[in-house]
């Protein structure tokens, strides 16, 4: 008798007594037996392998999370996740799980695994003749597939106080970075890669699974750590997906393959984080894209006094494995500084704050900051932070620019004394040169400090590029724009930087091409939509900048470019009134983009006269003076080459 999928859901809770016979492609598997054969040929399982297999065949083509199957397996017993990795891939193995033809079980990233196969069901018979194996009934065939164990965790453990419930956090996440170091050497490095097969990894969003949506700031934080301790390992052999486009597949249930092609990376990080009374788990699997191997997993469970311990041990261990790969500078680089566990904390929230981009999380940001130095005044990073929000605030215009920069320099300057080698002190000292002191060589002297430290971080390498561009170094700053997207490829800003840079060069269809890519990964890249009017227009395509403004979120940027565009259309009457609303609205702090307008209108009298005031207000609009296309009708003009030098451009 042949029955349904659906009949099948209605008494799967009964299928192991009724005995049924599943079919898939050339396997059949009997659950009465407990057998599995292909095509007349016995497959040997362990008996957990079979219990994983049934379950994933009881239910194909959906998401079986990793939870479900350790609970219709293990039931309430307690196993760490990397026994259940484990026990995949010895099924991939003995299935013959080819990478290179349809799977039969797909990791679906963070997630669990989904059983592709069409199955079809019967009922078992005695006489079935297809010839199987009993599965045995002893797990020791899986022993040489378990990983190394660390100190047990079964032990009793007292509650802990809620300050060492933080260190173990931090130190967990210290020895993490020391063991997946370690796993990934071993995994990767067994020989140098010529330098274009350099290896790509993505560190997956760490899965908060805590049960507190409260703790979704620290999982994140621990993502941004680990790329971070990676990235600096070794740059030129081991590249490191930026945190933007992994940030992505946070509430995606993506393939792992799918995942591997859109980021062009060789190998996936995936990790969660537990808490349980005093203890913090994280759980770390290094898995290979091509084939969906699991090359290293485990889980650690840490005890509130003994975490300090267990970091000094596994930091060592590392330092010995991989002291061939890297210089004394490099190890000094990657190793992780003491910090205040509740610094810590509060650095994780002003950073989740601060990502979240609004005029409200912005100032969260800063005072999780400030708390972060009042915790720990030795804290460069949070220091580089505090600087790195003050100054967009005054940029945006949410606290007056005199004060603003005075904060943000004070509290880099702090950074600076106290980590000279941290690469986001240099970065936001280079910010500072440039948008406050018109000081550009001492500015891009600082972004080459900083991806000199940390070449594998996208955002630094962006700035580096910016800086370049500005300076008319248009070559160098291709180069760089282009490494930025490699390392984060889903990163719309990325590919913005990208668009504005050839913007800048006159390379009109590249431009508008990389600023539909960031549309494409966006919508709401909303900068792109301005960008691509200003492409039309100087394409002579102004009819088609129209809807582009229209999609522009800004109110302000807008207003500065309708009067462009209706000039470009011949509309001067429409022009002016735009233009004079936009003086009107917009002259306490737009200086430098009223004069663009003026320079576009080639009213050259009136552009200088808002230069100068562009000067007087410190806009940070004049970055862009030296290569700016709107500015090009004032080149011919000697107050345009009195005014670079004013700007500390050379000429």
């Amino acid at each position: 008798m042949a029955l349904t999928m659906d009949d099948l859901s209605k008494e799967r809770e009964s299928s192991l007594a009724d005995g049924y016979l599943y079919r898939f492609g050339q396997f059949a598997l009997d659950v009465r037996k407990r057998t599995v054969s292909r095509a007349d040929s016995p497959v040997s399982l362990t008996p957990k392998a079979f219990d994983v297999l049934l379950f994933l065949v009881q239910n194909p083509n959906r998401l079986v999370t990793k939870e479900e199957l350790l609970q219709a397996v293990w039931g309430d017993t307690f196993v760490e996740e990397g026994n259940l990795t484990q026990y995949i891939s010895h099924l991939r193995k003995a299935l013959g799980d080819n990478p290179e033809d349809t799977r039969l079980i797909v990791t679906i990233a963070r997630k669990g695994y989904q059983f592709t196969a069409g199955v079809t069901v019967a009922e078992s018979t005695d006489s079935t003749k297809q010839p199987a194996v009993q599965v045995s009934t002893a797990e020791s065939s899986l022993s040489d597939l378990q990983p190394p164990r660390g100190a047990s965790v079964d032990e009793a453990v007292p509650k802990a106080p809620k300050n060492w419930r933080k260190a173990a956090v931090v130190g967990a996440s210290i020895a993490l970075l020391a063991v997946v170091c370690f796993a990934s050497w071993r995994h990767f490095g067994g020989k140098t890669p010529p330098r274009s097969q350099k290896i790509m990894l993505a560190v997956l969003p760490f899965e908060n699974l805590t049960g507190d949506p409260n703790k979704e700031y620290l999982a994140d934080g621990l993502t941004e750590e680990t790329i971070s301790h990676l990235g600096r390992l070794n740059p030129e052999q081991l590249g490191v997906i930026a945190r933007t486009s992994v940030m992505g597949y946070k509430h995606k249930d993506e393939r792992l393959d799918q995942i591997g092609r859109d980021l062009s990376v060789q190998y996936v990080l995936e990790s969660s984080l537990r808490e349980s009374g005093s203890r913090t788990r994280i759980t770390a699997q290094l898995i290979q894209v091509r084939d969906q191997t699991h090359l290293w997993s485990q889980d650690y469970d840490y005890l509130a006094k003994d975490i300090l311990n267990v970091q000094e041990d596994v930091a060592k261990a590392v330092a010995r494995e991989i002291r061939l790969r890297f210089s004394s500078q490099q190890a000094d680089l990657a190793r992780s500084r003491p910090v205040n566990p509740d610094a810590f904390d509060a650095y994780l929230k002003g950073y989740y704050f601060f990502q979240r981009n609004t005029d409200k999380d912005t100032e969260m940001a800063a005072k999780y900051f400030e708390r972060a130095t009042q915790l720990d005044p030795s804290y460069a990073l949070a220091w580089a932070g505090l600087s790195r929000v003050r100054n967009w605030q005054v940029n945006v215009g949410l606290i007056p620019a005199e004060e603003g920069h005075r904060l943000a320099r004070d509290a880099v300057e702090r950074a600076l004394v106290l980590n000279p080698n941290l690469a986001e002190t240099q970065t936001q000292m280079g910010r500072i040169k440039g948008q406050v002191d018109f000081d550009w060589v001492g500015a891009d002297a600082s972004f080459q400090r900083a991806i000199a430290l940390k070449p594998g971080d996208s955002d630094i390498v962006r700035s580096a590029a910016s800086s370049a561009a500005i300076l008319g170094r248009f070559d160098e700053a291709l180069r760089l724009g282009g490494r930025a997207v490699d390392l984060d490829p889903l990163n719309a800003e990325c590919w913005e930087s990208l668009g504005e840079t050839e913007f800048f060069m006159g390379q009109l269809d590249k431009a508008a091409a990389d600023s539909k890519k960031a549309l494409e990964l966006s919508p709401d890249a909303w900068f792109s939509h301005g960008l691509l009017s200003q492409i039309y227009i100087t394409q002579g395509r102004p009819q088609d900048a129209l809807p582009e403004i229209e999609l522009v979120r800004s109110d302000f940027l807008r207003a500065f470019l309708y009067p462009i565009a209706y000039y470009a259309l011949g509309r001067k009457k429409d022009s002016d009134a735009a233009l004079s609303e936009l003086v009107t609205k917009y002259h306490a702090g737009a200086a430098f983009q009223i004069a663009q307008v003026y320079a576009f209108r080639n009213q050259s009298d009136e552009a200088f006269e808002w230069l100068d005031r562009a000067y007087a207000q410190h806009d940070s609009g004049l970055v862009g003076t030296k290569v700016d296309p709107l500015l090009k009708s004032l080149h011919k003009d000697p107050r345009f080459a009195a005014f670079l030098k004013k700007l500390n451009f050379s000429n």
